[in-house]
Formats: structure tokens, sequence, C-alpha cells
């Protein structure tokens, strides 16, 4: 298993602790998908890397999460909001359903 694939798998696994079994959690999942909500979906958006004597010497990746639900004052915002490296990015509504984006590094 490559490191990338372990943080991706340990951010999923904090995702999980955070909020109770009725939210499901997607990592870019396909169009044909059809997700139930409240859901977290996430996927990763970047990867920042520090170079030292042509050479990485540390590498982070982003991921976007959105959380998807039909509260505007969600439960959920709030302990995504809390993860540290972790930001708001913006908030949109579509099909009677409020998205809200945030970005983390992990």
């Amino acid at each position: 298993m490559s490191t990338i694939e372990e943080n991706r798998l340990a951010l999923h696994a904090i995702l999980l602790s955070l909020v109770p079994n009725t939210v499901h959690i997607y990592f870019q999942p396909p169009e044909s998908t059809k997700m139930q909500y409240p859901a977290i979906v996430y996927s990763r958006s970047d990867i920042d890397d520090n170079y030292a004597n042509n050479s990485t010497y540390n590498r982070r990746l982003m991921y976007q999460i959105t959380v998807i639900d039909s509260d505007p004052d969600s439960p959920i915002l709030d302990k995504i909001a809390s993860l540290p490296y972790c930001s708001f990015d913006r908030h949109f509504t579509s099909s009677n359903l409020n998205h809200d984006i945030f970005r983390i590094f992990y």
C-alpha cells in the first residue's frame, strides 16, 4: 500500500469517527453511484511539494471535502471545520441540498 493510499484511508477513518452511521461517506464516487444523504464526499484536489537540494523533502495532500445535507445548519459542518489544517471554502445549494465545501491538508 502506498503512502498516499495510507493517508487517504487514515482521513477516511477520521471522517467515519466524526459522524453517526447515518451519514454516508464517499471517496470520489462515480457519477453512476446513487448517493444517500446526508453525505460527505471527498476527493484529492492538490499535492503541495516542498523542495530542497533538488528533491522533495515534504509532501502534503489536499483534499476537498463536501458536506451534502438537506439541513442548512447541519451539525456535521462544525465537526469538519474543527479538523486541523481544514478551512471552509464555499457553500451552494443544488436540488434542495446544501453543499458546504472544505479544504484540508492531510
